[in-house]
C-alpha cells in the first residue's frame, strides 16, 4: 500500500493538566455562556489541529482519534489534497447556489457518485448538506416516483435529527425526546440482529419482516424500504447474510423503492466503497454524507434515473446543496481514497482489530460480541454471556478509561452498551496498535 506521510507527530502526548488544560477550560467557560447545554460533546478538550490519526488540543495534548468526527474524516482531518482543493476553490468563489448559477464541481461529483455506487443502470445524483437532508430527500423521491406514502424502517435505526428523520429513527433519547409530534406514515419492523435473535438466518429474519409488512401495511401502500446496510448509531449491527438480498428481491417484486442509508458506512469505511457491496445488492437509491468530502458539509442521493425523472423541476435542491468548496473537497477526498487504497487499509484495520479484540469475547464474560466490517468495528458489552443483558456502564467506563489515557473512542447502541471504533483510514499501524492496547486494558479494568 502507498506510504502516507503525516504533518503532525503520530503519538500520544499528554501534559500534566490533561484532559482539560487552562486554554480548553477558558473555551469551556465561553461555551457555557454562548452554546446551549442541548449540544453535548464527548471530549472536555478543544481541538486546534488534527492530522492522520491524532487530534491536538488547545493545550498541546495529542490524542488518538478513533472516532473520525463520527466517520467523517476518513482520509484524515487535513488530507493534503483536500486542503489544497478547498483553498483553490475558495479563492475563486464560495457560493453561487447551483439552482441559480450552476458550476462544474457539482456535475463532477454527481458523475463520480454515479460511477462508484453499485449498479450498472443509468443513475442520477443530487447534492445536499447533511445525511439527514439526503435521507429526507430520498423519501421524497420514492414517494414522488411511486405515488405511495408509507416508509418501512427498522428497529435500532438512526437516520437523522429533522422531523421526518427523527420519525425514521428508532431510539427516543436523546434524539427524539420532547421533539414530537413526528411525521406520519412511518412503519417500524424488526432488524436482523444475530447477537440478539439467536443467530437466526438472514432469509428467516427477512421472511418475518416481509410477513409483517404485507399483513400490517400492504405492499401497495409502501413507497420505500429504508435501511442501513450496517446500522450505525443503533450499535454497528451487521444483519445476517441473505437478509438484505431478500428484502431487495421483495421490493423489486412489488414496485417498492429500496433505499440504502450509507451515510456512516459509505466511502471505504467497511473495506468497500459502499457496505451494500458486501452482499452484492444494488439499491434503487443510496444516501451518502460523512466521509464524502473529507470533513466539508456535503451529502447526496444517488440512484435510478427513472426515479429522479418522476420528480418535478424545482422539487429538489437547496440554497447550499452541493456548495462549490464542498464539491472540490469531495473530488479531492475520493481521489485520496483511490490513491492511498483506503479500501485495503480499512480491511487491514479490521484484521488488526480482530487480532487484538476477538480473544476477549471468549475470555471475558461481559464482552458479548465483536462485530462490524473494515474500520467500522464495535464491541457489545453485557452483564453476562447467558442473559446478554446490556451493560451500558461498562461501555461508559471503558470510554472514560481510554480518554484519560489519550484515546478518544465513542459509545453507541440502542442500549448504550456498545463501543465503536471508527479510526481515520489513514491511521498508522503503530498508533492504532498502541490505542488498541489501551482499549484492551480499559476492557480488562471493568472486571477488576
Amino acid at each position: 500500500m502507498p506510504e502516507i506521510t503525516y504533518r503532525l507527530p503520530q503519538e500520544i502526548k499528554l501534559t500534566s493538566n490533561y484532559p482539560q488544560g487552562p486554554e480548553s477550560a477558558k473555551l469551556a467557560e465561553r461555551r457555557a455562556a454562548a452554546v446551549p447545554a442541548g449540544v453535548a460533546s464527548t471530549a472536555p478538550f478543544y481541538a486546534v489541529d488534527a492530522d492522520g490519526g491524532v487530534i491536538v488540543d488547545a493545550d498541546g495534548n495529542s490524542v488518538v482519534d478513533l472516532g473520525s468526527g463520527i466517520a467523517v474524516t476518513t482520509v484524515g482531518a487535513s488530507a493534503p489534497k483536500v486542503v489544497e482543493a478547498v483553498q483553490e476553490a475558495a479563492s475563486h468563489f464560495t457560493h453561487t447556489c447551483f439552482m441559480v448559477t450552476p458550476y462544474e464541481g457539482y456535475v463532477a461529483v454527481a458523475e463520480k457518485l454515479n460511477e462508484l455506487t453499485p449498479g450498472d443502470f443509468e443513475k442520477r445524483s443530487v447534492l445536499f448538506n447533511s445525511g439527514a437532508e439526503a435521507v429526507e430527500n430520498a423519501v421524497k423521491i420514492a414517494r414522488s416516483a411511486t405515488g405511495r406514502n408509507a416508509i418501512v424502517v427498522f428497529d435500532h435505526a438512526y437516520h437523522g435529527r429533522t422531523n421526518l428523520t427523527m420519525a425514521l429513527t428508532a431510539k427516543a433519547a436523546p434524539y427524539k425526546q420532547g421533539f414530537g409530534p413526528f411525521a406520519s406514515e412511518v412503519y417500524r419492523v424488526p432488524m436482523s440482529y444475530p447477537f440478539r435473535d439467536g443467530n437466526r438466518g438472514g432469509k428467516e429474519a427477512a421472511a418475518e419482516v416481509i410477513s409483517q409488512i404485507e399483513k400490517q401495511i400492504g405492499a401497495d401502500y409502501i413507497a420505500a424500504v429504508l435501511i442501513e446496510p450496517i446500522q450505525g448509531e443503533g450499535g454497528f449491527i451487521v444483519p445476517a447474510d441473505g437478509f438484505l438480498p431478500e428484502l431487495v428481491n421483495w421490493c423489486r417484486e412489488h414496485g417498492v423503492v429500496f433505499i440504502a442509508d450509507e451515510v456512516q458506512a459509505g466511502f471505504c469505511r467497511t473495506g468497500k466503497w459502499f457496505a451494500s457491496e458486501h452482499e452484492g445488492i444494488e439499491p434503487d437509491l443510496i444516501t451518502t454524507a460523512k466521509g464524502i468530502a473529507g470533513g466539508m458539509p456535503l451529502s447526496a442521493v444517488t440512484g435510478r434515473a427513472e426515479l429522479f425523472d418522476k420528480v418535478q423541476a424545482g422539487g429538489l435542491g437547496g440554497t447550499y446543496g452541493g456548495n462549490p468548496v464542498a464539491c472540490a473537497a469531495s473530488l479531492a477526498a475520493i481521489e485520496t481514497m483511490e490513491e492511498w487504497k483506503l479500501n485495503d487499509r480499512a480491511t487491514r484495520i479490521e484484521e488488526i482489530v480482530r487480532e487484538k479484540l476477538e480473544p476477549l469475547v471468549d475470555e471475558l464474560d461481559y464482552v458479548g460480541e465483536l462485530r462490524g466490517r473494515g474500520a467500522m468495528m464495535a464491541l457489545e458489552f453485557v452483564s453476562d454471556s447467558t442473559s446478554k443483558n446490556p451493560h451500558p456502564t461498562a461501555a461508559k467506563d471503558i470510554a472514560a478509561y481510554c480518554l484519560e489515557r489519550g484515546v478518544l473512542i465513542l459509545t453507541t447502541g440502542t442500549y448504550g452498551n456498545v463501543v465503536r471504533l471508527l479510526p481515520p483510514l489513514t491511521i498508522s499501524k503503530e498508533l492504532l496498535g498502541e490505542a488498541l492496547d489501551i482499549f484492551v486494558a480499559g476492557i480488562r479494568s471493568v472486571g477488576q
